[in-house]
């Protein structure tokens, strides 16, 4: 545990700084022990001040814990939404969507840790799940348009952004802790699923639409190397059954006809 400095080489804060402190090192121990293992003596201790100092800001860990959660949670959310909103293309729109949930976790992974966790009633937002609600109500609006744009029936538009959100927020929840490939390539790998469906999967998906277009022309060539190849090999077998073909009518001519039933074979 971190000593607190001796009281001779503190700074003497402002009501605003001790909160901002107070917050930062809230966050630091909810992420590590989660609200019920962290007391209000540990961070007065880590703050180097008196529990009181704590009750008097936020009344109690549990106060603190609410706006720490709080701002977790509009920080995430303001990120996605300003991603969805950024973008001028759909794909490009859920890319930058998943490129900002992925930074947020690799930038502020103490904020995502602690809300993923079960947040306690007292907590004023709520929970992840509330979390990723809000988020799935932005992509319904953006997934509505697409919808409409396709002649799709935009009432299943809530029940598709559930869907993207979740694949989004669970590969974000598995990266917070084995953090490879890098991010741009687990948006890249995320999208490619959402965009494409399992039966139309890039080989290689990258959020760089130029490369993406260089690797559409190299599988067009590839495609088009390989139907040639077919048809070449094709071609020759074809031309093998054939010259089968031949030689057997040949050698059934040379034979002549079979002698008739009865009729004794000639001898010589």
């Amino acid at each position: 545990m971190t000593e607190p400095a001796p009281r001779s080489r503190r700074k003497r804060m402002t009501g605003r700084e001790r909160r901002e402190q107070l917050l930062e090192i809230g966050r630091t121990l909810f992420a590590e022990r989660g609200l019920d293992g962290t007391t209000v003596e540990d961070i007065a201790h880590r703050a180097g001040v008196s529990k009181p100092v704590v009750y008097e800001h936020f009344g109690g860990k549990e106060g603190l814990y609410a706006v720490v959660v709080d701002r977790e949670f509009e920080k995430l959310l303001e990120l996605v939404t300003d991603a969805l909103n950024a973008g001028s293309h759909y794909r490009q729109k859920l890319e930058k969507a998943a490129l900002a949930l992925l930074e947020y976790i690799e930038e502020s992974s103490d904020g995502f840790r602690i809300l993923v966790r079960d947040s306690h009633g007292g907590t004023g937002t709520g929970s992840f799940a509330s979390l990723l609600s809000e988020i799935a109500g932005q992509v319904e609006h953006v997934l509505a348009g697409e919808f409409d744009r396709h002649g799709y029936d935009d009432k299943h538009a809530p029940m598709y952004a559930q869907m993207l959100v979740g694949m989004v927020a669970l590969t974000g929840q598995w990266w917070l802790d084995v953090r490879r490939p890098r991010r741009e390539e687990v948006a890249a790998h995320v999208v490619n699923l959402a965009w494409n469906g399992l039966s139309a999967l890039e080989p290689r998906p990258t959020l760089d639409p130029r490369r993406r277009h260089k690797e559409r022309e190299r599988l067009r060539r590839l495609r088009e190397k390989e139907a040639a190849k077919q048809e070449k090999a094709e071609g020759r077998a074809a031309a093998k059954a054939e010259k089968a073909q031949r030689r057997s009518r040949r050698e059934d001519s040379d034979e002549g006809p079979e002698p008739a039933f009865g009729t004794p074979a000639p001898s010589f």
